[in-house]
């Protein structure tokens, strides 16, 4: 199986390669941070079919589509490549509003430009969005980040019912917290925190499922799916006392 991974240089995309690494498997991943690349790649060679890195910027749109257009077509997409601002009450300045999205959601767009005439061709393949459950109960220190995720979950929506007779399978993951450099930046306490080993060993499972839509921790998701069943005066209550 080939299988491209973005933001595969650490955290949960590091994790999703060294899960997937093996003889049967193809790797590309993909990343800014070309040291950390090229030390994955090492540590995973003996155990992965074949490991190729391609060091690129995604938010550099035009550069990036070159670079994907040279992969050709692959079994399986892993989107992970993330950002996030931290959570926070100031207003967000534009140029970090904007980084965000184009990492979050744009970059997203730019890869699948390229590839899904591909997978459209072969009629199979798994296209995997890593969205949050931050998607779906936004925080005002966290506002920028949930619609950016949020806005990934209508975008991954709309990929699923379009492609769905060309037999392309299309995952949305909605974690809660997993360890990772993303959440090591976090200064508060995160309910549920899981391992990067165990958060990502749940969703190689709903990927090889291919469950639709993945959310979990599942205490938290029910957790969150009440919330938004509050009335919204008295969720306004209740999001005011957490903030």
């Amino acid at each position: 199986m080939k299988i491209l991974i973005t933001g595969a240089s650490s955290g949960l995309g590091a994790e999703l390669a060294r899960q997937y690494a093996s003889k049967e498997n193809e790797l590309i991943l993909l990343a800014r941070r070309e040291e950390k690349l090229l030390s994955l790649k090492d540590e995973l060679l003996e155990f992965a079919k074949s490991v190729e890195i391609i060091v690129a910027d995604v938010t550099k749109f035009e550069e990036l589509q070159e670079k994907i257009t040279k992969v050709g077509a692959v079994d399986l997409l892993i989107l992970n490549a993330g950002i996030s601002l931290g959570h926070h009450g100031s207003i967000t300045p534009i140029a970090e509003f904007k980084k965000l999205y184009d990492v979050n959601v744009l970059s997203n767009h730019a890869i699948l430009e390229v590839l899904l005439p591909y997978f459209k061709k072969q009629k199979s393949g798994k296209i995997v969005f890593m969205s949050s459950l931050a998607s779906l109960f936004s925080m005002p220190s966290a506002k920028v980040y949930s619609s950016s995720k949020r806005a990934l979950n209508a975008y991954a929506e709309g990929i699923r019912y379009r492609y769905k007779k060309y037999n392309i399978k299309v995952i949305t993951i909605l974690p809660g917290f997993i360890k990772s450099e993303l959440t090591d930046r976090n200064e508060f306490n995160m309910p549920f925190l899981l391992e990067t080993e165990d958060g990502v060993r749940r969703i190689v499972k709903a990927i090889e499922k291919e469950k639709r839509v993945y959310a979990f921790p599942l205490r938290f998701y029910l957790i969150i799916s009440f919330l938004n069943l509050l009335p919204h005066f008295l969720r306004e209550k209740i999001v005011n006392s957490m903030n």
